[in-house]
């Protein structure tokens, strides 16, 4: 999996950074994901080397115009592009009806299938909000002014390595023979033997896992929806030392982001939806942020406008295979 920032400010926009909005590219699914969508973020669609023909799904944490705003215009593009298969869309109950609302008085005409998913059943029951062949997703509430839902993506595990030597030793012919083996199953060749695929294929490779949580104040439920994580993306709106203020606008300083990392033990955090007032110049300046939650959690990154991060899950260690080639087949 791949994530791209298209928006790492918060409240509004600056020079150098648009509102929410947060791309994760499935190149196995040839699918892009979006996680929120703040004013612009078609432009920055554009600006990107990501394909928004490729847009597939859009999951919205609330309904503050900084992750909103920009979703009406995006949706009507996709109309016009003519070419959209169709989006599902999930996040609050109230969602639908801004988008109905502002579609209809704007006279705009969606000419896809637009799916509406309320994700606040999963997330207070703890069920997963989407299962698909290779992919789940989990949501969970947030503590935040409205209500606000945090997003949990796992790629489900994968068949170990295939052993093309190996195979070969075995005289086994490249071919089709070699996509079922590959899924671990038994296949009998022509000769009449029977190849335990399991058998040349390394441990099974866990998938990646990401964690989008914004916006809210420090909470369990996010430590938990967070636990082994291979990245968590978290909003670090304010410094340390506006802790008081965070809490009144129900937001998360920088060590409460570090916090979270922490407990939950993740292998990465990246800090994003920072406050304006940390711009570059300014008495405390977005280094400063990361200074901070990495005095925490070291392994933190500070996201960026089109930062992208490679997130792959550690590789098992090679399991120790017989010597002798028959032990592929079948007794």
């Amino acid at each position: 999996m791949q994530v791209t920032f298209l928006g790492t400010s918060s409240g509004v926009p600056t020079r150098g950074r648009n509102v929410s909005a947060v791309a994760l590219r499935l190149p196995q699914r040839a699918e892009l994901w979006l996680f929120d969508c703040g004013e612009g973020t078609q432009h920055q669609f554009l600006r990107s080397d990501l394909r928004v023909s490729q847009l597939r799904r859009i999951f919205v944490t609330h309904m503050h115009g900084d992750h909103v705003f920009g979703l009406p215009g995006l949706l009507a593009s996709l109309g016009l592009a003519g070419t959209c298969p169709g989006i599902d869309l999930y996040g609050p109950d109230r969602l639908r009806d801004f988008l109905e609302g502002v579609l209809h008085t704007s006279s705009t005409r969606i000419s896809y299938p637009l799916r509406h998913h309320r994700v606040g059943q999963a997330a207070a029951s703890g069920t997963a909000l989407l299962e698909l062949e290779d992919i789940s997703v989990r949501c969970t509430p947030l503590t935040h002014r409205v209500p606000a839902f945090a997003y949990r993506v796992d790629q489900k595990p994968r068949p170990g390595r295939f052993d093309v030597a190996k195979a070969r030793q075995l005289g086994i012919p490249p071919g089709p023979i070699y996509a079922h083996l590959k899924q671990g199953v038994s296949v009998t060749l022509e000769d009449g033997r029977i190849i335990n695929g399991a058998s040349l294929c390394g441990p099974e490779r866990p998938g990646a896992s990401v964690v989008y949580c914004t916006d809210t104040v420090f909470c369990e439920a996010a430590v938990v929806l967070a636990e082994g994580a291979d990245l968590l993306i978290h909003e670090s709106t304010f410094a340390h030392a506006e802790a008081e203020l965070a809490f009144a606008r129900q937001h998360s300083t920088t060590t409460m982001a570090a916090q979270t990392a922490l407990a939950a033990g993740v292998k990465q955090l990246a800090l994003t939806h920072l406050s304006p007032r940390y711009m570059p110049g300014n008495a405390v300046s977005p280094d400063d942020l990361l200074a901070e939650a990495r005095s925490i959690f070291p392994d933190t990154v500070l996201a960026r406008d089109f930062l992208s991060i490679d997130v792959l899950p550690e590789e098992p260690e090679p399991a120790a295979t017989p010597t002798a080639p028959e032990a592929a087949l079948s007794p």
